[in-house]
């Protein structure tokens, strides 16, 4: 992920821990170490990363990454 930088150092800026947003309890996933594999997911297999997230976790922490990434396919619904 090391051409998505900038991207990510933003990402942290704007929802991250200490951030206005993470104040208010959102953007829960932001700051995980888990988060860069879930970007990566989001980048290479956005459906198949909502197929699999379905299945096992509560959409709201996907729905929320998703908007702070701004990825070019939105899969939420």
């Amino acid at each position: 992920m090391e051409q998505h930088r900038a991207r990510l150092e933003e990402l942290l800026r704007a929802y991250g821990p200490g951030s206005r947003p993470a104040s208010h309890g959102r953007y829960a996933l932001i700051g995980q170490p888990e988060t860069l594999v879930i970007l990566e997911r989001m980048e290479t297999n956005p459906f198949g990363l909502r197929s699999a997230w379905e299945k096992e976790l509560e959409d709201v922490f996907l729905d929320d990454l998703e908007f702070a990434w701004g990825p070019r396919i939105r899969l939420s619904r």
